[in-house]
């Protein structure tokens, strides 16, 4: 039995298309979902009026960094609504901070990873594998290793431009460039997170509307691939997008209307519905408490119980 929790608190102003908006809701299939967001939480608008939002990334100095995928920039956000533009690059997507706190993004249009410095400057750290391009690099995590893991569908693959690759995979990619191929069997491999204590990976497949695990290994390869959760959904609905996990290995997952909660072992605890359909989340401020959402034209605030894994601060340089 799904108990239904609405508020509706939305601060700031909307200088975006006027859209449909739904109400803000929390949505619990557990009373574990209540010790994790507050039944009395209130969202917040940090800013609006953007094309499409992606990749959000917590910033200590107070800012979130975003992407803009229709205005192909990258964007910091200030919590007064200000944004400052970091760099233009056609189509950016997930961004992650390595271990040196670097801004890494998936770069659509380039078919990369790329490394962005303080000043908007970026290079690329691979674009290939085996000597074909990359389809379109969608999301990206730092890894227990300090390497970097991404996803490589054909979700963003630029008009005009053919698939070389013939599947769309996970990879990881070291400090050294390497890049290796971990698994092809996803159809649209999207969003991925590690549980806190890097034993197991996560990543979800748009297209089939699921999330998978699998065991991480010492050789950081993955083994006993399985089926975690399905988020079912029809036509024009939204699919398994960003994702990220708390402290305790909560997995909180962009789908259908908002974010969906699943505790450790997959049992569905609830869902944030949001106003506008998110694509990706990321925790913030100090203590990493606060979810920060890209949600369509804008982003999103909201204060939690629960605190975020956040995978850069886990690994020592």
């Amino acid at each position: 039995m799904v108990l239904l929790f609405s508020v509706l608190s939305l601060g700031g102003v909307c200088t975006g298309p006027q859209k449909p908006r739904r109400e803000f809701q929390l949505q619990a299939n557990s009373d574990d979902f209540w010790t994790l967001v507050d039944r009395e939480s209130k969202l917040s608008t940090v800013a609006s009026g953007f094309g499409f939002t992606e990749g959000p990334v917590w910033d200590p100095a107070g800012f979130v960094i975003v992407s803009d995928e229709v205005s192909n920039k990258i964007l910091h956000v200030y919590m007064d609504g200000t944004k400052e533009e970091l760099v233009s690059l056609g189509d950016p997507d997930g961004n992650t901070y390595d271990r040196q706190q670097r801004l890494i993004d998936c770069a659509s249009v380039l078919r990369a990873i790329i490394r962005i410095d303080r000043q908007g400057e970026y290079e690329v750290l691979a674009d290939r594998f085996e000597d074909k391009r990359f389809n379109s690099p969608n999301d990206v995590v730092m890894g227990p290793d300090g390497a970097l893991y991404f996803t490589d569908p054909t979700l963003d693959l630029p008009n005009g431009q053919k698939q070389e690759l013939p599947f769309q995979g996970v990879y990881r990619l070291d400090v050294s460039g390497k890049v290796t191929l971990l698994t092809k069997e996803l159809s649209q491999p999207n969003g991925l997170a590690f549980s806190p204590d890097g034993k197991r990976f996560y990543v979800d497949d748009s297209e089939g509307r699921n999330i998978r695990v699998f065991d991480f290994t010492s050789e950081h390869t993955l083994a006993n691939g399985r089926i975690f959760a399905q988020e079912p959904g029809g036509k024009g609905d939204g699919v398994p997008d960003g994702m990220k996990i708390d402290q305790a290995g909560n997995i909180y997952v962009t789908g259908p209307k908002g974010i969906w909660v699943w505790n450790p072992v997959g049992r569905y605890l609830g869902t944030i519905v949001l106003p506008e359909q998110p694509a990706n989340l990321a925790w913030g401020d100090p203590g990493y408490a606060t979810l920060y959402i890209t949600a369509t034209t804008s982003v999103y605030r909201l204060r939690t119980k629960s605190h975020g894994f956040v995978p850069y601060l886990s690994v020592v340089p």
